[in-house]
């Protein structure tokens, strides 16, 4: 082996063992850097700043799909992916792999995110429209399902096993629920940051406080998806179906049955929306956001783990499943 090898060699171990004392901080900046990266083409089009004179196709009526999707993939769930293998190994990629087939929870919990975030969004609108609501056109009642099943393999798959399946779990367990969420919400609203110089953002007609409107919805509605994953047992499907119900329902029947929501105040609903639905779950778990501590204490010393000192059992809420977590499988910090 040669000098170059061996620097080559050393510089491949540092990284790796830079990544697995630091799984959350290499998450994040992963995540945002090949996003970021990817999405610069399409804000740098006739899309966006307009700096590259060439507009990305439409696909499904709508640029994004071919200009941001191929970024929302290469950012969380491929980051989460890359992490978790360097990290934990084969037993965290099962156990990573395993909460996004976790559809086995009780029926409400579908009733929640399926019949409930529309009923939200209803009041919400008739709220900020000041009632004056239309009725849906059939091709917008027909589209709805459909779309939303393409929203779950699009921006449901592309971004929860990230921010809720990888994040989630260790953030909670080394800052507890609150603290998890002040750190995972304004996490999820800056890797969008980037996206409001583009047609996804509303550039350039919306106000320059679209995005903070946009960071308050991101922070509130963390709580929410917080508490449905927690009490659902970590169902990562129960977490996307919650995110893109809101999404489906903002795109596809939102103008159409509150005309004057256009703009900003579609994001001022939101946000403000969310904010109730926040508190409402706040107090209701009095801020433990439906998280079941370990019954056993989980060190983050390595030294212990490796003497197997102990095992602690993570409760599964509503969900079928109890996870037991042995001293070598606990979760990275």
């Amino acid at each position: 082996m040669t000098m170059t090898d061996s620097a080559t060699s050393r510089r491949g171990r540092d990284l790796r063992g830079l990544i697995r004392d630091h799984p959350l901080l290499s998450f994040f900046v992963l995540a945002n850097l090949m996003s970021w990266a990817a999405w610069a083409p399409y804000i740098l089009s006739l899309n966006g700043l307009g700096v590259w004179d060439f507009r990305f196709p439409d696909v499904l009526g709508s640029g994004q799909i071919a200009g941001v999707l191929p970024g929302a993939y290469l950012g969380p769930i491929a980051s989460a992916l890359l992490i978790t293998a360097i990290a934990d190994g084969r037993d965290g990629l099962r156990r990573w792999a395993g909460r996004l087939w976790r559809w086995r929870v009780r029926w409400h919990w579908y009733a929640i995110t399926l019949l409930g975030v529309p009923a939200a969004m209803l009041l919400t609108g008739l709220a900020f429209s000041g009632g004056v609501v239309h009725a849906p056109s059939l091709m917008a009642i027909a589209l709805y399902v459909p779309l939303l099943i393409v929203q779950m393999i699009t921006t449901g798959l592309a971004e929860e096993p990230g921010w809720r399946d990888f994040a989630l779990p260790r953030l909670q367990h080394r800052f507890g629920p609150i603290g998890a969420a002040l750190i995972l919400g304004p996490m999820w609203a800056l890797w969008h940051m980037p996206l409001f110089l583009s047609d996804w953002g509303g550039y350039p007609e919306a106000s320059w406080s679209h995005p903070l409107v946009f960071a308050v919805f991101c922070v509130a509605f963390n709580i929410v998806m917080a508490w449905v994953f927690n009490r659902t047992g970590e169902s990562l499907p129960l977490s996307m179906l919650l995110h893109v119900s809101v999404n489906n329902f903002a795109s596809v029947l939102w103008l159409e049955m509150f005309p004057s929501l256009d703009g900003d105040l579609a994001m001022q609903a939101m946000a403000a929306g969310a904010v109730v639905a926040a508190t409402v779950v706040l107090v209701g778990t009095r801020g433990r956001l439906g998280y079941s501590a370990p019954a056993g204490t989980l060190r983050d010393d390595r030294t212990d783990a490796d003497e197997g000192h102990g095992s602690a059992v993570l409760p599964s809420g509503d969900g079928d499943d109890t996870v037991l977590i042995r001293p070598h499988d606990r979760l990275q910090p």
